[in-house]
This record gives C-alpha cells, structure tokens and sequence, in this order.
C-alpha cells in the first residue's frame, strides 16, 4: 500500500494546487497584517484627503464591497483546499489503520511461535 501523501501530491490539478497556495497565504499572519494595514490606510486617504474629490466616502461602500468581493471568493477556495486536507488525511488514517492491523497481525503470529516454543520447552 502506497502513502497517501505520495499517491496525492502526483495528481494534483491546476485548481487544487492554486487553492492549496491561496489558502496558505490568505490563512497566514502576514496576509492579515497586511490587510489591515491597505484597509486602514485606504480609510485614512478618504478621510483626511486634502481635496474634496474623495472616490470613496465616509461609509466606505466601495471597501465594503471589495471585502464582500474577496471574501466571496476566498471562502470556496479555503473550503476547497480544506477538503482536500481532508481527503489526505483519510488516506492517511487508512494507510496507518493498515499498518497497525498488519503489526497486530505479526505480533499474534510471534505470540503464537513463543506460546508453541514454551511448550517444548516444558515437555
């Protein structure tokens, strides 16, 4: 029985691949960070701008529709790669459920060679 990491990462389309990046990056500290700082200064340049030709007012309706935007998109691509985690992981229970069974399995048959040399040993 192959691992299942091996057998997985060989057929790995374009989109999984993709989604596995983006989920590794949008889920990480300094993707945050960054956000708030774009987030604070785009607020910053509406609101303290020197002329009156702000694009976007007070409510800040166009940031809230890219957030809208972003956050539409990323979250089916996250459950995407999240799923795919959980894929591997389940072959990953069952390569090691197999392995445990064969391990038990040969730790009967020692069990049972020792039982059987005990034995003649006592006759």
């Amino acid at each position: 029985m192959k691992e299942p990491l091996k057998v997985h990462r060989g057929k790995q389309t374009f989109g999984e691949k993709a989604s596995d990046k983006l989920a590794k990056v949008a889920g990480s500290w300094g993707f945050i960070i960054f956000f708030l700082v774009f987030i604070i200064v785009w607020m910053g340049i509406n609101i303290y701008a020197v002329s009156t030709s702000q694009w976007d007012a007070y409510p800040f309706i166009l940031l809230n529709l890219c957030l809208s935007c972003l956050a539409a998109l990323q979250a089916p691509i996250i459950l995407m790669s999240q799923n795919r985690s959980a894929k591997i992981d389940r072959k990953r229970e069952e390569y090691d459920y197999a392995v445990n069974r064969k391990a038990e399995r040969q730790n009967e048959m020692i069990l049972a060679k020792l039982d059987s040399i005990e034995k003649r040993l006592k006759k």
